[in-house]
């Protein structure tokens, strides 16, 4: 299974915390709890079949921004080459960053198969919040999920999802440092990868 295969397996499978998880997590600190408030959003996303796939995409954006740092991220992934980009640069980056993380992610939801989240528990860990967690998988071995949530002044943020002690956010970062060096070192072949992946060039 490839890291992104992972992620949007952990993407699916955190929509899947049960009521009786739920309940568990009203015990737990605020941070257990929002990992597990965001599940149940989720899962609402999934359940509602009434949904046309546009509804469910924009309601999963609506998710991806309440519940993740994605201006922090998107920097993040860019690494050493958001200093060499322009402003303008940065802007369309910002922009095609979030549609990229909504566009891949998104559409693939309907392969949702049952998957439950069991928060095991938290630690601080340099000043953010390690939620540890499981996927729970029927037949197989549960998978380990780590979630660094970051405590802003009004409100927490996921700022990386680590699987089985991989960073999804180091392994974007080095898949599109890897798109600019093939490009000859210009931030310009990242966009324009970014605009076809989007259906946007």
């Amino acid at each position: 299974m490839t890291q992104i295969r992972r992620f949007l397996l952990v993407l699916v499978a955190a929509v899947t915390v049960s009521v009786s998880a739920t309940a568990q997590q009203a015990r737990a600190d605020n941070t257990e709890e929002f990992i597990a408030h965001l599940g149940d959003q989720a899962l609402q996303v999934l359940v509602l079949n009434s949904q046309t796939q546009d509804e469910r995409t924009q309601a999963f954006r609506a998710l991806l921004n309440e519940g993740f740092d994605l201006p922090l991220i998107g920097r993040y992934a860019l690494g050493r080459f958001w200093r060499q980009a322009t402003p303008e640069q940065r802007g369309e980056y910002a922009k095609l960053f979030e549609d990229f993380i909504v566009t891949t992610y998104a559409a693939r939801l309907s392969e949702y198969s049952g998957e439950t989240l069991r928060v095991v528990s938290s630690r601080r860990d340099d000043g953010d919040t390690i939620v540890v967690s499981e996927i729970v998988r029927e037949g197989l071995q549960p998978i380990r999920v780590d979630w660094r949530v970051r405590h802003g002044d009004q409100s927490l943020k996921i700022v990386d999802v680590v699987v089985e002690g991989v960073s999804m956010l180091l392994t974007q970062r080095d898949e599109f440092a890897s798109v600019i060096q093939r490009s000859g070192g210009q931030v310009e072949g990242l966009l324009a990868r970014l605009r076809e992946k989007n259906g946007q060039d």
